[in-house]
């Protein structure tokens, strides 16, 4: 059962950044970023830009709660840009999927929320986020992720 969950997971990651389409936006040098996320949990950030406005997210990491365990999440994202003076600052909001991988495996939603800012005259990209999760798997329960995080767009 875990397996196969796991296996579905990556295999809808790899789809949807798969399905990527070309776009060009708000100050962005390619439709790809990739970066780091510090907080809970902590590791690898991959964003694919599908418009101006809707990008896909994924992130790779390790959770340091409950003993440690690998946490990997999928998101759809909506992006709302913001008048600023220099760069370009995003509100952003979405739903996904969150498969946390221990010796008591969960798998639930996330309603991740946050702010991207993309640096003028640079490649990089930092956010701040906070993502309520509901967990389905193996039972129903509520918790918060969310970190900083800098990314490059490659």
């Amino acid at each position: 059962m875990k397996k196969t969950v796991l296996i579905s997971l990556l295999l809808t990651i790899i789809l949807a950044f798969s399905l990527s389409s070309t776009a060009d936006a708000q100050s962005r040098y390619s439709n790809t970023e990739l970066g780091v996320i510090l907080g809970e949990p902590t590791g690898i950030s991959l964003k694919a830009w599908q418009s101006d406005r809707t990008a896909f997210d994924a992130g790779f990491a390790w959770s340091f709660g409950d003993n440690g365990s690998l946490h990997l999440h999928a998101d759809y994202l909506f992006h709302n840009w913001m008048d600023v003076e220099s760069g370009s600052l995003a509100l952003y909001y979405g739903l996904g999927a969150r498969l946390q991988v221990a010796d008591d495996p969960r798998l639930g939603a996330r309603i991740p929320i946050g702010l991207q800012y993309n640096i003028p005259d640079t490649r990089l990209a930092t956010f701040f986020e906070v993502a309520p999760l509901l967990d389905l798997v193996p039972e129903t329960s509520f918790d918060v992720n969310g970190g900083l995080g800098i990314r490059i767009y490659l």
